[in-house]
């Protein structure tokens, strides 16, 4: 069966539905100057606006606030943004605001501002133990009663699409993992989306949530179809569905980020460059925001958890971290290798938005797309297997644990995965 005719599969045995829930998108350059009208649609009086302290400083910040007060608008500001969002840095952050009286909550920044921002409007609008919305098996994966309050999300970064889905990622510091909320009030009213924001990101950022772009375009598109899932009541229908049609329709996402990324990397200021990584940010932000991801994003999970002194340049924050994209991409390079022999037809509708050769098998797909993938991060001056990151051998069984406990991702593998699929992958990148 082809890939377009799986998803005309029927049965009582199997889900038949998917869900797509769109924001209100505004995209071009200068679109950010629309934040405060957007804002006064929106029936907002007095908003939150949750943005880092180094974005805060800089004169971008200075015109979003100026848009919302011009419209009469009251504007407190939440700064303590942790990059790469963790359980006790959310309730902390929650703790300072929520006997703030708003009504609204404006996103300025990355990923991690997006996500802490929809995470502190959930606990706001309905206050809970943050664990008990976390996903299971993680968490107790509870879903809130109602719309949270309106919220606008203006990205800064091309990479997480973070403005258009229903998910939030965090870590778990006591269990080292990273895992996340999902349901189908998280999602952003708004957003905004700018590529003129992007302009100041440094090299290394740019690198590494462009490659967040990749991953999420290509996992969406190679995950199993939706129809493969267990049929479920409408409440209990996850927010990651697996492949769609409406999924396929951003195969272009994967060329503009072949063809763009490197000249964004080299060049800030080549507007062409970040217009299409932006744009296509936002578009893969829509594909896998219903689709979902897979084994590397899985995979990422307890990379980034474990992390013990990598300090990547461009990332100076006083920690340890391996950034999201970066998280991913070292994983992908194996996973899609790995994974191309089990779904021919998508990994060769990848190899051609790629401009590689699309004849053979899958294992040869496999091959040459793990060929690309490693020149793309030796390009960007990422790390190409984990040593380089500081993990060895003796990480492997936490690693695989990490990644088995992430089965809303690897339920949409495009093969059942197993612990010892996980564990040849991971060896694969250790050695």
């Amino acid at each position: 069966m082809s890939y377009s005719q799986s998803y005309l599969a029927y049965s009582e045995y199997t889900d038949s539905v998917f869900v797509i829930n769109l924001p209100y998108i505004k995209f071009g350059l200068g679109a950010s100057k629309d934040v405060g009208y957007e804002a006064r649609r929106l029936g907002m009086t007095s908003v939150l606006l949750v943005v880092g302290k180094r974005l805060a400083e800089t004169r971008l910040a200075e015109q979003v606030r100026g848009s919302l007060e011009a419209q009469g608008i009251k504007v407190e500001a939440f700064t303590d943004v942790h990059v790469e969002p963790d359980d006790e840095a959310i309730v902390s952050g929650f703790s300072k605001v929520k006997d703030l009286r708003v009504d609204g909550f404006v996103a300025l920044g990355g990923g991690s501002t997006i996500d802490t921002a929809k995470l502190l409007n959930l606990l706001y609008s309905y206050p809970r133990d943050l664990m008990d919305y976390v996903n299971k098996p993680v968490g107790g994966g509870a879903s809130p009663p109602g719309p949270l309050r309106p919220m606008i999300a203006i990205p800064t970064t091309a990479g997480t699409g973070a403005e258009n889905t229903n998910v939030a990622v965090l870590d778990v510091k006591k269990l080292h993992v990273k895992t996340g909320v999902s349901n189908q009030y998280l999602r952003p009213s708004v957003a905004i989306v700018d590529p003129l924001t992007t302009i100041t990101m440094p090299p290394m950022v740019t690198a590494s949530t462009g490659l967040d772009v990749l991953n999420h375009a290509i996992e969406s598109i190679t995950a199993h179809p939706y129809t493969a899932r267990p049929a479920v009541s409408p409440a209990e229908r996850p927010v990651y569905a697996g492949s769609t049609p409406i999924g396929d329709l951003f195969l272009p996402v994967i060329t503009w980020a072949a063809k763009y990324l490197r000249r964004a990397y080299a060049d800030p200021y080549d507007i062409e460059a970040r217009y299409y990584m932006q744009l296509g940010a936002n578009l893969a932000g829509l594909g896998f925001g219903h689709a979902g991801v897979h084994v590397p994003h899985a995979m990422a999970y307890p990379i980034a958890g474990m992390v013990r002194d990598w300090r990547p340049p461009d990332y100076d924050f006083g920690y340890p971290i391996v950034p999201h994209g970066i998280s991913t991409a070292i994983p992908a390079a194996y996973a899609f290798r790995y994974l191309a022999p089990y779904n021919e037809d998508k990994f060769r509708l990848v190899a051609g938005a790629l401009g590689l050769d699309t004849s053979g098998t899958g294992r040869e797909l496999g091959e040459r797309i793990f060929d690309y993938y490693i020149r793309l991060l030796e390009d960007l001056h990422i790390p190409t297997n984990l040593k380089e990151v500081g993990f060895n051998r003796s990480d492997l069984d936490a690693l695989v644990e990490g990644a088995w406990a992430q089965q809303r991702l690897l339920v949409l593998s495009p093969k059942t995965i197993s612990k010892d699929d996980l564990r040849r992958i991971f060896s694969e990148m250790l050695e």
